[in-house]
């Protein structure tokens, strides 16, 4: 029963995966990461790892998603037209997902071992919790500061798109933006027209 419901959930997590990867809009891009997500979840409950399941709902499927799918409908709101697809030529992007596709096949049809046991409290509350903030508790801190440190990118990247935007407004009045030179705009000096 287990291998059939394995089975399953793999199957969905890898259309969930391509639904990402293969769909042009950005919400079903979200719909299938949700998917992919949610078979992991099921995979973690076959594996007896309750506590590591409910996270990865609440967290991943749940939290995470969530705010892709508002993002995503933040910079739809703003009328932006849609960015053109990569340049990388399909023939290439082809090419090079069939190396890796046979790559994956190869070491997964070449190695040959037998699943090691889990102890009783494997996946439980006490176990995730010596573990994260016992020898993986320096990792944990440095995710962290990883984190801030995006954070702090992201708020000073707007800031400066916001000057960015504000600045044409600085211009003199009667002279167009467009006439005044860029770098007393970005100084925030008024621009003179060029003759």
């Amino acid at each position: 029963m287990e291998a059939v419901l394995f089975a399953i959930t793999a199957v969905l997590g890898v259309a969930g995966g391509v639904g990402v990867i293969a769909a042009r809009q950005p919400v079903h891009s979200a719909l299938g990461l949700l998917l992919a997500l949610l078979s992991l979840a099921v995979d973690y409950l076959l594996l007896d790892a309750q506590f590591v399941a409910v996270l990865q709902v609440i967290i991943y499927a749940g939290a995470i998603v969530v705010l892709f799918v508002f993002i995503i409908m933040l910079l739809r709101a703003t009328g932006d037209a849609p960015r053109a697809r990569t340049a990388v030529p399909p023939r290439a992007a082809a090419a090079l997902g069939a190396v890796l596709a046979a790559a994956l096949l190869a070491a997964a049809l070449t190695v040959r071992t037998e699943p090691g046991g889990v102890g009783a409290d494997y996946g439980t509350v006490e176990q995730v919790g010596r573990a994260l903030f016992g020898p993986y508790a320096l990792p944990f801190e440095a995710a962290s500061i990883v984190l801030v440190v995006g954070m702090i990118g992201a708020v000073a990247l707007g800031k400066r798109a916001q000057a960015i935007a504000v600045a044409p407004a600085r211009a003199a009045p009667g002279v167009r933006a467009q006439d005044a030179p860029a770098s007393r705009l970005a100084a925030g000096g008024a621009g003179e027209p060029e003759g």
